[in-house]
C-alpha cells in the first residue's frame, strides 16, 4: 500500500501539515504534531479507522483515494516456485489418529 495523503491534500490547497492538522483539529481530530509529520511524510504503520474517516472528511475523498495497493509489490513478494517445491518429501507425513512422533534424521 501507498499513502496518498499528501497528494489528496494538494488537491484541497493544503500545502503545509499545520495547515491540514488546524483544518482536522476544526472537525473534531485533534492530533500531536508528532503523528502528523508521520502522516504527512511516511506512510503509517497502523490509523484508527475514525481517524480514517475525519481525514476523508476533511479532504473530500475516500479511503482508497488515500491507500492506493500496489499488486506488483505483492507478487514481489511472493516466493518463487521451483520444481523441488512439488517433490514429495521424503518423511511421510504420520497419519491420522496415530500419535506417534517422526524419528530424528
Amino acid at each position: 500500500m501507498r499513502w496518498n495523503m499528501r497528494m489528496k491534500a494538494a488537491e484541497q490547497g493544503i500545502w503545509k501539515s499545520t495547515e491540514l492538522r488546524r483544518r482536522l483539529a476544526e472537525a473534531g481530530l485533534e492530533i500531536s504534531a508528532g503523528k502528523m509529520s508521520a502522516l504527512w511524510t511516511g506512510t503509517p504503520t497502523t490509523i484508527r479507522l475514525d481517524d480514517l474517516d475525519v481525514i476523508c472528511s476533511v479532504l473530500h475523498c475516500v479511503p482508497s483515494d488515500l491507500l492506493i495497493c500496489e499488486p506488483e509489490l505483492v507478487a514481489a513478494r511472493r516466493p518463487a516456485r521451483t520444481a523441488t517445491a512439488n517433490a514429495p518429501t521424503s518423511t511421510p507425513a504420520p497419519r491420522p489418529g496415530r500419535r506417534r512422533s517422526v524419528p530424528p534424521a
